[in-house]
């Protein structure tokens, strides 16, 4: 529906490109809409009551955040590939089991990204490998001591929050 007119910016990781589109009284309208290739965030399990987050410098909004571990996928990347790689790169772990729990739109009114959250059990613990400029360590907690995170908005990144909360639903409903 929606055609590109023209490519306003284009960077490593994400374009930034001129939208038109048309509205149901036949008006014309434009957009300046990110373009981004996906990326996956994934659940870490150690054990069956411990997960592993990381904390996270994101240069972005100058903070570290707690956050699960994520990252964006190479162009045609199966994204369970990414979640591989991304969480041995980010908390040292490898997963013997990945299962993917869902995927979302991280935010639509401005960004195509679409976002597959994995989680990953049998975990066999290794080196990280972070890229150039990352800043991040683990934080091995509780299930209980994450859901006492989110509740007091010690975690605010979307991610992370979409993540926990599904798979607490699911948790519960075992």
């Amino acid at each position: 529906m929606a055609e590109t007119i023209r490519t306003v910016l284009e960077t490593k990781r994400f374009s930034v490109v001129l939208r038109s589109y048309h509205t149901p009284d036949g008006r014309q309208h434009t957009r300046e809409t990110i373009q981004h290739p996906g990326a996956v965030t994934v659940i870490p399990m150690v054990d069956d009551d411990h997960v592993c987050l990381v904390r996270n410098y994101r240069v972005a909004v100058d903070q570290t955040l707690i956050e699960l571990p994520a990252g964006t996928l190479e162009p045609g990347e199966d994204p369970a590939i990414t979640a591989v790689r991304e969480l041995a790169e980010e908390t040292g772990y490898r997963a013997g089991q990945l299962k993917l729990l869902c995927d979302f739109a991280i935010s639509p009114g401005i960004l195509n990204e679409q976002m597959y959250l994995y989680v990953a059990t049998e975990l066999e613990p290794g080196e990280t490998s972070l890229d150039q400029g990352e800043i991040i360590d683990t934080l091995v907690v509780s299930w209980s001591e994450a859901m006492r995170m989110v509740d007091a908005r010690e975690i605010n990144d979307a991610k992370t929050l979409v993540g926990l909360m599904a798979y607490d639903r699911l948790r519960a409903a075992s």
